[in-house]
């Protein structure tokens, strides 16, 4: 009997990957490349900033929600309830099926970095919204929009850590930041570049922010920069 029931688990679990196969053939993919420069991000890997900061990354989450498309003949896709966590410990969540494949030509594309005032306040949430994913503060605070954790012997912090929770959903503290890209040949391969968000960060004197307010608003306009459609020059 137990080899049974193992044996038709091990199915289940091919099914299901089968099916996630099928769905992403099938469908309009955004794909995610986090990146440090022209490196990949990895966790726990020593980088230097452009303010000469040496800096390991441990944690990197964001959500990107609201996305829309336009195509070449002014029609326009909008995903429904748009809301996905990206998170370096999950390589899954860096390829986001969002649409039906198409021949359109994809002229625009345009998302949030962050989530709404309505899904903050909306009460039990479950997929990637779930506050057991770490990244929901309180019903009066809202949702983390990005958070970025990791250690530099810059920081005269406990055990040399920096800790960057960006979010606030009401004004004048709205975090949410809107990112738009023109696809290259309809290309939705985007690039996150860490190094841009911490060029202008010199980790000595700021290297925590953990609640909503100003400093956490000219963080997130910092990290719109990090966005870019891929290429390969980069």
């Amino acid at each position: 009997m137990m080899k049974s029931n193992f044996f038709i688990g091990l199915l289940s679990c091919l099914f299901f990957q089968l099916g996630l196969a099928q769905e992403k053939k099938d469908s309009l993919v955004l794909r995610i490349n986090l990146k440090f420069r022209t490196e990949t991000l990895e966790r726990n890997k020593e980088y230097v900033s452009e303010s000469k900061d040496t800096l390991e990354i441990e944690t990197f989450r964001f959500y990107i929600s609201t996305i829309k498309l336009q195509y070449s003949d002014k029609t326009t896709f909008s995903e429904s309830n748009s809301y996905h966590l990206i998170d370096i410990e999950n390589p899954n969540s860096l390829q986001i099926p969002i649409a039906k494949t198409t021949d359109k030509t994809i002229s625009k594309a345009t998302f949030s970095i962050g989530v709404d005032s309505l899904a903050s306040v909306s009460g039990a949430m479950s997929g990637d919204l779930d506050p057991t994913k770490g990244m929901y503060w309180a019903w009066q605070s809202g949702f983390i929009n990005m958070k970025i954790e990791g250690k530099s012997l810059s920081c005269k912090t406990r055990k040399n850590t920096f800790q960057f929770h960006i979010g606030g959903y009401m004004k004048p503290n709205y975090a949410i930041r809107t990112i738009e890209l023109k696809p290259i040949n309809s290309n939705l391969e985007i690039n996150v570049d860490v190094a841009e968000l911490f060029k202008s960060i010199k980790l000595a004197e700021n290297n925590s922010i953990m609640i909503p307010g100003s400093k956490a608003m000219e963080l997130a306009d910092k990290a719109t920069k990090m966005f870019g459609i891929y290429s390969k020059e980069n």
